[in-house]
C-alpha cells in the first residue's frame, strides 16, 4: 500500500511539475540556461541527501514549524513527518522536489524537437495555447512521457535510500516499502530468506515495468537488413 501511494504520486507529481516547467521554459524565457540549472540541482545531489535535508526542513522541532513559531505565528502547525498517516506525503514531497527537474529536462528536450510550424498552423486556425498542447504536442510528446514514466516508476520502487534518510520507514510502518522491508529482513533480523524473497520480488516489479518497454523500442525500430 505504502509503494503504491507513493508512486503513484511521486511519478503523477513528478511528471506534472517537469512538463509545468519545461513549458515555461519553452517559452524562451530570460536566463533559461540558469532557470534550467537550477531545477535540475536536485538531480545532482543523492537520495541520501535530499532525505537528510527535508528531515530538517520538515521536523517540527527544528523546520518550517519552528521557523513560523519563531517569527511570531505560534498557531502554525505542519507535523506531518512524525504523524503515520501523512508521512508517506512528505516522502513523496521529497522525492518529486528532486526529480522534478529531470522529468522537465526530458520533456523540454522533446519540446524543442517540435517543428515550429506544426504550432504556428494551429495559431492560424484559431486553437488556444492550452488547446495546442493538448491536442497537438503532448500526443508528439507520448514517446517521452512512457519514458519518463518508465525511469521514474524504476525509482521509485528502489526507493530505499530517501525513505531511511527521512523516516526511517517510520513512524512504526507508515513509510515501510520493499526495499526498507528487504533490508531490515536481511541485516537486522537475520532472516535473509524472508529478505531475499522481498528483493526477488523487487526484480520482478522492475523487470515488468523495463522488459515491455524494451520490447515496445526494438519492435519499432527497423530489422537490419
Amino acid at each position: 500500500k505504502n509503494l503504491g501511494i507513493f508512486s503513484v504520486l511521486y511519478v503523477g507529481g513528478a511528471m506534472l511539475i517537469g512538463m509545468a516547467l519545461a513549458i515555461v521554459l519553452d517559452q524562451k524565457v530570460r536566463a533559461e540556461g540558469l532557470l534550467r540549472t537550477i531545477y535540475l540541482y536536485p538531480m545532482a545531489l543523492s537520495f541520501i541527501v535530499t532525505g537528510t535535508a527535508w528531515k530538517w526542513m520538515l521536523n517540527p522541532s527544528l523546520g518550517l514549524e519552528k521557523l513560523m513559531h519563531d517569527i511570531g505565528w505560534s498557531s502554525f502547525s505542519f507535523d506531518w513527518l512524525v504523524q503515520s498517516d501523512t508521512a508517506i506525503y512528505c516522502v513523496v514531497i521529497a522525492g518529486i522536489w528532486q526529480s522534478a527537474g529531470f522529468a522537465m529536462a526530458l520533456f523540454l528536450a522533446g519540446l524543442r524537437g517540435i517543428d515550429d510550424s506544426i504550432i504556428k498552423a494551429a495559431q492560424i486556425d484559431g486553437a488556444s495555447l492550452p488547446r495546442i498542447y493538448w491536442r497537438i504536442i503532448l500526443p508528439i510528446l507520448r514517446p517521452v512521457v512512457f519514458s519518463t514514466v518508465m525511469v521514474l516508476s524504476h525509482l521509485s520502487i528502489k526507493s530505499f535510500d530517501l525513505v531511511m534518510a527521512l523516516t526511517g520507514g517510520g513512524p512504526g510502518y507508515a513509510t515501510d516499502v520493499p526495499a526498507t522491508f528487504m533490508y531490515v529482513m536481511s541485516f537486522t533480523r537475520g532472516q535473509i530468506g524472508l529478505g531475499a524473497a522481498s528483493a526477488t520480488m523487487m526484480l520482478a516489479t522492475v523487470a515488468a515495468i523495463v522488459v515491455p518497454y524494451l520490447y515496445s523500442e526494438l519492435r519499432s525500430k527497423p530489422h537490419d537488413r
